[in-house]
């Protein structure tokens, strides 16, 4: 006869060797019996893997009715996997913020209005539109520059501590396109004012790039890797991602960006 000690533990016993874990450790802890698949969905567990300011972020929510609703009306596990599947935008609509599944780490995206982006106000630069499959109100479309500066920056206090993060430019070219093909660009992140970063030089148009840089997301924008930084205390300042190519006057046309993402090193 098989034995099986975890049906002689208290369920609540087993949430809460369970919640000294992580996410992913959870998640497969459910295969192991039915006792531990019941106490894998204890608030209990979940609760801990939310990050202690959760919910002072998403009072920040752009939209009021959906911050009620994930306060008000979901359970801790319900809430997890919300925010890793649905980022919530916030700050004014300038940003989103969601959690990493495997870890319950922080995510944030910066979105195109709040990045330092070279003359974007110019309407004979940049246009500013709507699309249906941006979380922003707005993204930001190149329709001709010689001179590409694009900045974002986020404090490090906001972020998970002990993270390794890497930031991501999220893009797609519009129909008409030119100047990716014949220029490459620099990409570059630095923390604070003592590092020195590491410059990447590639080209931004996918086509272009043997091997490929970019690749495609799920929500159907491309991403391309703007460089990587280590969280460590979250006393660092802030993290400077960049996109720039400033060493001719090559047009370039197409370029639509949606923002910067900002999200825990795959491990």
């Amino acid at each position: 006869m098989k034995s099986d000690i975890t049906n002689k533990l208290p369920e609540e016993c087993i949430s809460y060797i369970l919640s000294l874990t992580s996410p992913t450790d959870v998640c497969r802890s459910k295969l192991v019996s039915s006792v531990f698949r019941s106490a894998a969905d204890s608030d209990t567990i979940w609760g801990k893997f939310l990050p202690s300011d959760c919910y002072d972020i998403i009072s920040d929510a752009s939209s009021p009715s959906s911050s009620m609703r994930l306060t008000s009306s979901m359970s801790k596990t319900q809430l997890y996997f919300h925010l890793c599947n649905n980022p919530i935008v916030i700050d004014n609509g300038t940003m989103s913020f969601g959690l990493d599944k495997a870890t319950g780490k922080k995510c944030y995206m910066l979105g195109a209005r709040r990045l330092s982006i070279a003359w974007a106000n110019s309407p004979n630069y940049w246009r500013w539109k709507r699309l249906p499959e941006s979380r922003f109100l707005e993204v930001a479309e190149l329709k001709e520059v010689g001179w590409l500066d694009v900045k974002g920056t986020i404090e490090t206090k906001i972020l998970s501590p002990n993270t390794m993060y890497v930031a991501y430019l999220v893009y797609k070219f519009a129909a008409s396109r030119y100047g990716f093909e014949k220029k490459p660009v620099d990409l570059h992140v630095e923390l604070g004012e003592s590092d020195a970063g590491r410059t990447f030089r590639i080209y931004l148009d996918p086509s272009t790039n043997i091997p490929q840089f970019s690749r495609e997301r799920e929500d159907g924008w491309m991403e391309v890797k703007l460089g990587e930084f280590f969280n460590e205390h979250g006393d660092d300042g802030k993290a400077t991602c960049s996109l720039r190519e400033v060493d001719n006057y090559t047009p370039k046309r197409g370029l639509i960006i949606e923002g910067i993402d900002i999200r825990p090193k795959d491990s």
